[in-house]
């Protein structure tokens, strides 16, 4: 039998579909220069512009890639509190599972999520090329393999819109860095483009049609991708067949007359109508064909109609609990699945619950490093600490802890260091949490933490390692608000 949730999903995607662009058109022929100028840009940071006489109300859309970061104020930044919402393990955890079904999955509760906030595209997923490991955001980027990233971008895009949601695939194109991300002229040759830097989204448009696009700041090859005519026309619509709305990251527009001529449908945030009236004025002149500007509202209203469309079929937003306990459970299983034994002497691990006194090591036991930060970070509603999965999974609750560092602090305490010696040398097994911190300038630096773990190892040869980053060693990336629990059921078997 089909499960109900199976049955509204495919009722959905029979609505969205229903929003053709022979409404859109419809409704375009009736709105004035003004009107349709002013849909080429935001109503403010978050939603869309409204045409009350024809009942079109802006759809609002929101961050992040691993969890719904629906705002809750107006902030220029958009980095104001957010609605509490499941936090997931981050796009380079997800992908380390090798399953694009599981994110597919995740797609899914985003999608849910979504609904339930009133958000009608998730500006994600992110599927740049990991090209340098100081890139700032690469936890929120699949791969730095194509064909890896590929595959799980599709499936992501396609989770999230079989709940009637719609995702932005981000960012078009070359964005591989955050130093001068805003005025990097990315140089790349056609062939490494088409090998490298462009399968992934490739993928996502001809196999998932994500609803959005979203248009990167730098320049490629001395254009900016806001006016870059062959990266959006000819490439992204010609060629891949892209059918959706082109929209603008965060302030990215250059030349909005420019921007519309190479595919640039909406401008994201509002102008305050100055680029409203940049167009309206070109078209008066004959510099912008009014042509160029109904084919970029009609797409704008297109996103309107599909909007609605699911708000109409999401009769109820009572499953708020019911719906994060199953997530939370996702968000468990998932940070399970996408962690990877990197080394196993002596079949150390697991450790199963009868293995004695556990001395737990490292101040991500009661501050977990569970998520990157910026525009994706998720105020989760649940949070599971270390400290508490791991003390519940050992037998009898045998379980000592020492912080060995402060979170966030460069420099390690030598007394915090003997504490964790101490506690070590006294326990039978030492389980060490340790990883890299959220901003960093340099690759190397991480001589403090290996000489923690170096002491502790010395002192108890029966030692884990455990690396959140972005004798066993486990690295379990940033694993989300459940990676306490998935790092228990993995340290003890019940994941195995």
């Amino acid at each position: 039998m089909a499960r109900t949730s199976d049955k509204r999903d495919a009722e959905l995607v029979g609505l969205v579909n229903g929003a053709t662009a022979e409404a859109a058109e419809a409704l375009v022929s009736k709105l004035t220069l003004r009107e349709k100028a002013s849909l080429c840009s935001g109503a403010s940071f978050w939603n869309l512009q409204s045409i009350k006489r024809l009942g079109l109300t802006g759809p609002n859309v929101s961050d992040g890639p691993h969890g719904v970061r629906r705002d809750l104020g107006s902030s220029h930044l958009g980095l104001d509190g957010s609605a509490p919402a499941t936090c997931f393990p981050c796009a380079c955890t997800l992908a380390s599972s090798w399953d694009p079904t599981l994110a597919m999955l995740v797609g899914e509760a985003l999608g849910r999520e979504c609904l339930a906030l009133g958000v009608s595209v998730l500006l994600g997923p992110g599927v740049n090329i990991k090209r340098h490991p100081l890139c700032g955001r690469n936890f929120e980027y699949f791969s730095e393999d194509p064909l890896l990233a590929g595959e799980f971008a599709a499936s992501f895009v396609k989770g999230v819109q079989s709940q009637g949601v719609g995702t932005s695939i981000k960012h078009f194109a070359a964005n591989n860095q955050e130093a001068n991300r805003m005025t990097i002229d990315t140089q790349v040759d056609e062939r490494t483009l088409r090998e490298i830097y462009l399968p992934a989204f490739e993928a996502a448009v001809t196999r998932s049609q994500p609803w959005t696009v979203m248009c990167a700041y730098n320049r490629l090859n001395g254009q900016q991708c806001s006016e870059h005519d062959w990266l959006n026309n000819t490439l992204l619509r010609g060629e891949w067949g892209f059918e959706g709305l082109l929209l603008t990251d965060w302030g990215a527009i250059a030349n909005r007359v420019k921007g519309l001529l190479a595919g640039i449908d909406l401008e994201m945030p509002s102008s305050a109508g100055v680029n409203d009236a940049r167009i309206a004025a070109a078209v008066r002149s004959g510099a912008l064909e009014e042509g160029v500007l109904d084919r970029a509202a009609a797409r704008v209203v297109s996103l309107y109609l599909k909007s609605d469309a699911a708000k109409a079929a999401h009769a109820s937003k009572e499953e708020g609990k019911e719906m994060h306990a199953r997530h939370h459970a996702l968000a468990r299983r998932a940070a399970a699945e996408s962690a990877v034994l990197l080394k196993n002497d002596g079949q150390l691990l697991p450790l199963g619950a009868g293995s004695g006194r556990v001395a737990l090591i490292g101040g991500f036991a009661t501050a977990p490093r569970y998520q990157g930060s910026g525009s994706s970070k998720v105020n989760s509603h649940t949070l599971d600490r270390p400290l508490d999965a791991l003390r519940a999974a050992v037998e009898g609750g045998a379980l000592v802890y020492a912080a060995g560092y402060e979170p966030g602090h460069a420099a390690l305490d030598d007394a915090l260091i003997d504490e964790a010696v101490a506690a070590a040398s006294g326990a039978d097994a030492a389980i060490i949490l340790a990883g890299a911190p959220a901003e960093r300038r340099r690759t190397e630096g991480g001589g403090a933490m290996d000489r923690l773990i170096a002491a502790v190892a010395a002192a108890q040869p029966r030692c884990v390692v455990v690396l959140s980053n972005g004798s066993p060693v486990l690295e379990t990336y940033l694993s989300g608000q459940a990676g306490a629990l998935a790092l228990a059921d993995l340290l003890f078997g019940a994941a195995c």
